[in-house]
């Protein structure tokens, strides 16, 4: 065996310097992986929570990204609404308010296939918007209570408008004179759908810009109300209704 070299008392002891490629790593490759890792961990818990919540909520969160513009966001700090910014609705200047729904509603995308269906009156009552239904489904899926896309996206529209104004707001339900298909089986009928669909469109346009106390009645009238009375059967006959209540103080002057 080949004796090993020897230092002697005086001479420093003997060592080989470590390469720099041999060094610790003090690169920052690792933050970026740790960024990948709790976006994509962010991602699966929003994916988690969209397949745990209501169909109304899917849908107002597809509705929002497929067309951002028609979800207003401006809103006053705590009131979740968007802040009054016009005179109150009264007979004297009904026509006008219609004017100016009727030209926020042919800026939405998809207006062209919507326009039939829907219909802004004055009346005694308030300036009347009905959202009316198609044989499958346009604004509420058949026999479903919860808006679908479209639904979404029109009420969340009208709600930017209508929140805007100190007018109180009657959400109204009505369906056609067919009988509901589940009725016996499960004794939910015209009646439940007519308010279930009134409440539903309430929940989504407090969501989207009118303020809580600003709806001042929910009704349904199963088909207690008709559209078409001579066609009880007619699609348009399910719908609800959008009533922008006269403001009393101003009507009175």
């Amino acid at each position: 065996m080949k004796p090993q070299p020897q230092n002697t008392p005086d001479e420093p002891p003997r060592f080989r310097p470590m390469p720099p490629s041999e060094g610790p790593h003090r690169g920052g490759s690792w933050k970026v992986a740790y960024a990948d890792f709790v976006t994509a961990l962010m991602a699966l818990f929003i994916v988690l929570w969209l397949m745990n919540s209501s169909r109304q909520v899917q849908q107002s969160v597809s509705a929002y990204f497929n067309d951002p513009r028609a979800h207003p966001t401006a809103a006053s700090p705590g009131t979740g609404r968007a802040a009054a910014s016009g005179p109150a609705a009264n007979k004297e200047n009904a026509e006008q308010f219609k004017q100016k729904l009727e030209r926020a509603l042919r800026a939405l995308p998809e207006w062209a296939k919507l326009k039939d269906h829907v219909q802004i009156s004055i009346t005694n009552e308030g300036i009347r918007i009905e959202l009316m239904e198609t044989d499958q489904g346009l604004f509420f899926e058949r026999a479903r209570p919860e808006p679908s896309a479209n639904g979404v996206r029109m009420l969340s529209l009208l709600a930017g408008e209508l929140g805007r104004l100190p007018n109180e707001l009657v959400i109204e339900g009505h369906t056609d004179s067919h009988p509901y298909r589940y009725s016996d089986l499960y004794g939910y009928g015209n009646w439940e759908l007519s308010v279930d669909r009134a409440n539903a469109a309430r929940r989504c346009m407090q969501g989207a810009g009118v303020g809580e106390r600003q709806v001042a009645q929910v009704r349904g009238y199963a088909d207690k109300h008709l559209l078409a009375p001579a066609d009880p059967y007619n699609s348009r006959n399910r719908r609800v209704s959008v009533v922008v209540a006269y403001d009393a103080a101003a009507t009175s002057k």
